[in-house]
């Protein structure tokens, strides 16, 4: 099963491109991994916030194949520690189907078009970062998942 990111907008912070590409390049070691970064919209300002999460959501939306199971990093999603995350995706895994496919929306969130076809939603923390540094994060978590997975030293409890 393939294993995607989908972020709303380029990841332009050379810091944070670093360590994003760093993790990508990990997780290809473990499973198909493909990062997809839709352009940010452009002359927003005449757009109010719920139309931008509408055109946002069309542009998610077409990412999608049928059979993707989706996921939402979202501030109201399910947390997770490190051992429960990698049980988790080991049993995500299990099921089968064409992707697990992880969104990362932009600065307004998601549309509700986008929160129906989502299976569920998974939250970093209780803290909100950066829509830039969330790929990251996130990125070092699902590889960090694949070491406990794998029984390999990376992670320490």
């Amino acid at each position: 099963m393939e294993v995607k990111l989908v972020t709303v907008g380029k990841t332009d912070v050379a810091w944070v491109k670093a360590g994003l590409d760093l993790y990508v390049s990990r997780l290809r070691h473990y499973v198909p991994f493909s990062l997809v970064e839709i352009p940010q919209l452009k002359n927003v300002s005449a757009f109010t916030e719920e139309q931008i999460k509408e055109k946002e959501g069309e542009l998610i939306l077409r990412q999608l194949a049928p059979g993707d199971a989706v996921y939402l990093l979202d501030e109201h999603g399910k947390e997770y520690r490190s051992v429960e995350w990698a049980d988790w995706i080991s049993q995500r895994l299990a099921r089968g189907g064409k992707a697990l496919v992880f969104v990362i929306g932009g600065a307004y969130g998601f549309s509700r078009k986008v929160y129906e076809r989502a299976e569920g939603k998974v939250s970093l923390s209780k803290m909100t970062f950066s829509h830039q540094m969330v790929r990251t994060i996130f990125a070092e978590q699902l590889y960090r998942a694949f070491t406990i997975i794998r029984g390999e030293p990376y992670h320490h409890e």
